[in-house]
């Protein structure tokens, strides 16, 4: 894989998994605005963009998440459902739904990064970074 994911980018491109016109609404980061004026672009410098969405279309299914962790992606970033909504068709609460969400789109980003998914491991990068 690519490496370099992270749980940000991951969540911004998992819609284009299941819709693949997704990616056309999928604004590269590393692109200025068509409004903006442009400068001298090389192209071996490109946008990852396309690279970033076969890495997590292949981590999807290569991941190894549960049939819990794999629903509640599907209904949060196929189906753009609210935890509410996520955690009544399974039966749970909210934080219930919202957790196993966050695990599955943590896995998948260490998954692509070729690390072992570590529970509460966000939480301590971001204190480490403070």
């Amino acid at each position: 894989m690519n490496g370099g994911y992270n749980r940000a980018l991951v969540e911004h491109v998992l819609p284009a998994v299941w819709d693949a016109e997704a990616a056309y609404g999928i604004k590269s980061e590393q692109v200025p605005d068509a409004d903006m004026p442009r400068g001298h672009k090389d192209p071996k410098k490109g946008s990852p963009l396309f690279v970033h969405l076969a890495d997590v279309r292949h981590g999807w299914k290569t991941a190894g998440l549960t049939v819990i962790e794999r629903q509640s992606l599907l209904l949060r970033y196929g189906l753009d459902w609210s935890y509410d909504e996520i955690g009544a068709v399974r039966d749970v609460r909210k934080q219930s739904a919202q957790q196993a969400t966050e695990r599955a789109v943590g896995k998948l980003a260490a998954h692509l990064n070729g690390e072992q998914y570590i529970d509460g491991y966000d939480a301590e990068v971001e204190l480490a970074d403070t």
